[in-house]
């Protein structure tokens, strides 16, 4: 608190603005994906100013126009018809503007005018909804078929994860406290793993799962995901265990611990922090994890959340109200992940920065 005191006022002012700056950078993109999820396609897909004529009686909607403007930004000259139950013209409104830009909607025919009454709507994307439609939730849940996607995604972040952790600290065990001739070698075929990108693999890494018989299980997914997972975890691993004294270890191994015992009572414990690290980066990338479980399997009982977020998009039409349903969906998890282990994830991230 005293260091804090010491700086300018105006540093500490700009330095508050730019963290509330980006907090608000941060969190707007979430809320307003949450936001847009009740909102329905038609409402989302609407900008600007729209004139709704409603029936004061019956609540029905009897006309929808959208107010076009010219280069200028004058309202076009138009007129807005009312249609009877058949087909029928029933009614006609004219469309203008006074010289204040005000919009102006004049009665030009109508029967049920006085039981009619005239809204103008003002339509943005980045809006609240006008009307709050909250059947998103129950058909994007039945349609994407989210309780087997999430509790795939469930299963392959938590084997993976654990997988990856035990293994990772396995290798760096023995890279970093029982060096051979060979340690070199293999500790740089890991560090090379790092390099490679998912796009360079994916065409081989297909035809290898397709061809040993593993495509479409449960077993074709989880062998690349920790595959491609260990190469950071080793390599974090590695370089925290060095930094634990030998003497720990020497001293275990005289009271006669073998060092499959020294790993899981003294280096794995030891080593918590960088492991709450690999942690955090295995669970967030194996949930969001799109391309390659995109490319492992087909059948749908196989199938995650990113799958499922992405099966309301095509080339040729996109139904964003299920769209963005399913990403605050998809969110949630992750959110509820970050409230329930922000302590630690916080320890974890700052104390696996510091080696030893």
């Amino acid at each position: 608190m005293n260091d804090i005191r010491k700086i300018n006022p105006v540093a500490l002012a700009l330095m508050y603005i730019v963290v509330i700056l980006f907090a608000i950078l941060a969190i707007y993109p979430i809320f307003w994906v949450a936001m847009s999820s009740f909102k329905s396609t038609q409402e989302y897909m609407r900008t600007g100013d729209y004139v709704i004529i409603t029936d004061r009686i019956t609540g029905r909607i009897a006309a929808e126009h959208p107010v076009r403007r010219d280069a200028e930004g004058n309202v076009r000259q138009a007129n807005i018809l009312l249609y009877d139950d058949y087909g029928g013209i029933e009614g006609t409104y004219s469309l203008s503007q006074d010289s204040r830009g005000q919009i102006l909607v004049n009665l030009v025919s109508s029967p049920n005018a006085e039981n009619e009454r005239i809204e103008i709507v003002s339509y943005s994307k980045l809006s609240l909804p006008k009307n709050w439609f909250y059947q998103n939730y129950p058909i994007t849940w039945r349609d994407a078929n989210f309780s087997t996607l999430i509790g795939n995604s469930i299963f392959y972040t938590a084997v993976t994860t654990i997988s990856i952790i035990i293994l990772s600290f396995m290798a760096g065990f023995a890279f970093a406290k029982l060096p051979m001739k060979i340690t070199p070698v293999i500790h740089g075929s890991f560090i090379i793993g790092i390099l490679i990108t998912l796009q360079c693999i994916m065409v081989p890494l297909f035809l290898l799962i397709r061809t040993v018989g593993l495509y479409n299980t449960r077993l074709g997914v989880l062998i690349p995901y920790i595959g491609i997972g260990l190469p950071i975890g080793v390599y974090l691993a590695t370089e925290y265990i060095k930094g634990i004294p030998n003497e720990v270890i020497e001293s275990a191994r005289i009271d006669g611990a073998k060092y499959f015992g020294i790993f899981w009572r003294i280096i794995l414990p030891m080593a918590a922090p960088v492991a709450t690290t690999v942690a955090i980066l295995q669970v967030t990338g194996t949930w969001n994890e799109f391309m390659l479980i995109n490319i492992l399997v087909a059948a749908d009982r196989l199938k995650t959340v990113p799958l499922g977020i992405n099966m309301f998009s095509g080339a040729l039409a996109t139904d964003y109200g299920k769209q963005f349903t399913a990403l605050t969906i998809g969110m949630m998890p992750m959110i509820i992940f970050y409230i329930i282990f922000r302590k630690q994830i916080t320890k974890g991230v700052s104390a696996g920065a510091v080696k030893g």
